[in-house]
């Protein structure tokens, strides 16, 4: 096998590995839909329920096609000592919606959704679902800011890669990944911070924001390698090392330990 054929297969490798994990960041973490199965009537329906809004009513819509099926759902600010309060949902054609009221940045309320038929009533899932509501970001920021967390992640598996091989573009790999990382967590990651909840800055140490923390344990160890490998091309552990602990840090799901609006001080805070 050629050279050239060999780079092409790992630049496929790199980039279906981190689509791989794009996919993965996608369904996991606390503001992705929640993923649910209930059975009514002898049927099974699989649900997605919301879990992040922003500057608007929150709808919550299922799909659930026969008309016999009604549902309500019952609401309430999370950890404020409110009751619950009530809402039926309404048909739309094959969707029953709801809606639970606008909250500021990172208020946060927890919903339960019950689906009845006839005289059979069942909750979609045994605890609360719970939904935190943001600022709205714009498209000029979140748009780059996936982009290059995409093209850091690309770049990171490339250079691990190459420093594996003893290649020997694993500086200028190193360099790229590095500086996307740069451009997309520590430059436009907190412009996203600032729109969303309006702080740019939730990390150490200022709070516990667990996304903020990770993207400066990947940063700080991405500057060791980069300056390791400047000094020293055959020192290539540190750009394992770094390619490894970035993957570690996109396992992660995103936004746990993040904003919460303390509904009692009316103060923002984070690590919960």
């Amino acid at each position: 096998m050629s050279s050239r054929t060999k780079h092409i297969l790992w630049w496929v490798f790199a980039i279906l590995f981190t689509l791989s994990i794009a996919v993965y960041q996608r369904l996991t973490g606390p503001t992705y839909p929640k993923r649910v199965k209930v059975e009514l009537g002898g049927e099974t329906y699989k649900l997605k329920l919301l879990r992040s809004c922003g500057e608007k009513n929150a709808e919550v819509k299922i799909l659930v096609a026969p008309k016999t099926i009604g549902g309500n759902i019952v609401y309430r600010r999370l950890n404020s000592g409110d009751a619950w309060t009530e809402v039926t949902m309404l048909r739309d054609g094959n969707n029953l919606i709801g809606y639970l009221p606008q909250q500021p940045p990172a208020g946060k309320l927890e919903y339960k959704v019950f689906l009845t038929r006839d005289l059979e009533q069942v909750a979609v899932t045994e605890e609360p679902v719970i939904i935190r509501f943001k600022g709205d970001v714009p498209v000029w920021v979140i748009i780059p800011h996936v982009f290059f967390m995409f093209m850091a992640m690309l770049f990171s598996t490339r250079a691990g890669i190459e420093a594996l091989r003893k290649g020997e573009k694993t500086f200028n790999y190193t360099t790229i990944a590095l500086a996307s990382l740069v451009i997309g967590g520590a430059i436009l990651g907190p412009l996203v911070q600032r729109y969303a909840f309006g702080a740019f800055w939730t990390g150490w140490p200022l709070g516990g924001d667990l996304t903020d923390n990770k993207t400066v344990a990947a940063l700080v160890v991405w500057f060791i390698a980069f300056f390791q490998s400047y000094r020293n091309g055959e020192k290539r552990g540190w750009v394992v090392a770094a390619s490894v602990i970035l993957l570690v840090v996109y396992l992660v799901p995103h936004s746990i330990l993040g904003s919460q609006l303390d509904y009692n001080t009316g103060q923002i805070v984070t690590g919960k």
